[in-house]
């Protein structure tokens, strides 16, 4: 990859008004595809770049461009060259405006001029619950506790993977017909026995529900979230001193966090010198090696022949909301997503199969069957992004519903290059 400036004024010998001047674009490094992108295409666009006829080695574009300054990237040749960057004050800068901002809002933001906020008995069967999260297209619901007067935890899509994986085990005590009568609170119980006081990732757990109130602000709530590393907290308030009738309002998450952020600096974006940089300029996600310059680590990634079995448990032992789905050239396909579990629910596919014998792309097509009433679906949660393309971008693709990671892809290829989940990004918007 190649970022430079290039100055389309000098050529106008003379004309006056409005011109486009033809100019001409050399990239004499190599490669099998390139592509040109630049501010005159407001770095969406990406047009392929031709092989020179006396030079197979060198590729050219002619764009028509106004006269001024305009910046260019050259993506897709064999070297890579280092882009400018951002100053380090001006990440501070951005990272000061968004925290005045997050520290001046509260959870009430979040909430949506209508619309309902369900939340599941502690009591009832685990597999009542597992159909009703299917049918409502929703992949976690807080959990009310009758006799406490209180919520006291979350039922989440890391709970069905367990279980499935639990009546996968030839040594579980936990058969199919149980869960017609195996409660959700007997299933956290028999979870805390198991594991202890560490969850399946080996963290303390947790002994009370982590939540929020409707005055906290965005910053605390995303702060929240970070640290106890879960997808969302319920904002739960109660007008008793000792916190009885509670109400549950909403259930905040970084996507929702996100969407506030974004919509109030879209068109205010000076202040945020930030937000108009290629993500490949900024210290941020996950690149596999020789690509990116962030956190250089391998990315977990599946074969379409992966077994279901095996996408769950990396899905688990990665601590990742969704995985990758790529060919053997590492060309994205599709992803995998814990949310997507919920698919199984369906004519109760998950009493008809096995882990092991189910592979991850008959997984994909049983999701893609699915058409939940309410609009939620796995593609939602399949965003891609270019190197080149603007960190608001990459934000606004992230706030959608049900995003979790934005999936960097080579251009043309869509070879996997890298991840960018919405921790990563609140990481280094927090600082």
């Amino acid at each position: 990859m190649f970022s430079s400036g290039v100055d389309a004024s000098q050529d106008l010998s003379g004309t006056v008004g409005a011109v486009l001047i033809p100019t001409r674009f050399v990239w004499p490094h190599g490669g099998r595809r390139v592509f040109l992108t630049g501010s005159f295409t407001r770095w969406s666009d990406h047009l392929p770049m031709s092989p020179m006829e006396d030079c197979p080695t060198a590729f050219q574009a002619i764009c028509n461009l106004t006269p001024g300054l305009h910046q260019v990237t050259v993506s897709g040749g064999s070297v890579h060259e280092t882009a400018l960057r951002l100053s380090e004050a001006d990440i501070e800068l951005s990272r000061h405006q968004i925290s005045i901002f997050l520290s001046t809002s509260t959870s009430y933001d979040l909430l949506p001029d209508s619309g309902k906020v369900i939340a599941l008995d502690v009591n009832l069967p685990v597999k009542q619950a597992f159909h009703i999260l299917y049918e409502q297209g929703i992949p976690v619901a807080p959990l009310w506790d009758f006799y406490k007067g209180q919520f006291v935890g979350m039922l989440s899509p890391l709970d069905f993977i367990l279980i499935l994986r639990e009546l996968g085990s030839h040594g579980s005590n936990l058969t199919e017909e149980e869960l017609e009568t195996h409660t959700i609170s007997a299933w956290k119980l028999g979870k805390r026995q198991r594991y202890g006081q560490l969850d399946v990732h080996g963290r303390p757990i947790e002994s009370h529900l982590v939540h929020a109130g409707p005055y906290d602000t965005l910053k605390d709530v995303a702060i929240k979230i970070l640290r106890n590393e879960v997808a969302t907290v319920p904002i739960i308030h109660s007008s008793s001193p000792d916190g009885l009738f509670p109400q549950l309002l909403h259930l905040a998450s970084l996507s929702g966090i996100l969407r506030c952020i974004c919509r109030h600096f879209r068109h205010s974006s000076s202040s945020l010198p930030i937000l108009q940089q290629p993500i490949c300029n900024i210290p941020l996600g996950s690149w596999v090696p020789n690509v990116g310059e962030a956190n250089r680590r391998p990315i977990a990634m599946l074969r379409p022949n992966a077994s279901l079995g095996s996408a769950l448990s990396m899905l688990v032992q990665a601590r990742v909301s969704s995985i990758p789905i790529v060919d053997d050239n590492d060309s994205l396909l599709d992803t995998y997503s814990r949310s997507d579990i919920t698919a199984l629910a369906k004519d109760r596919a998950y009493a008809q199969m096995h882990l092991d014998e189910m592979t991850i792309h008959q997984a994909v097509q049983l999701g893609q069957e699915v058409n939940h009433p309410h609009g939620f679906s796995s593609g939602q949660r399949c965003q891609m992004c270019l190197r080149s393309d603007s960190l608001l971008k990459v934000m606004e693709r992230l706030s959608s519903p049900g995003a979790r990671r934005v999936i960097i892809v080579e251009a043309g290829s869509k070879r996997v290059e890298g991840i960018i989940s919405l921790s990563d990004l609140f990481k280094f918007l927090l600082g």
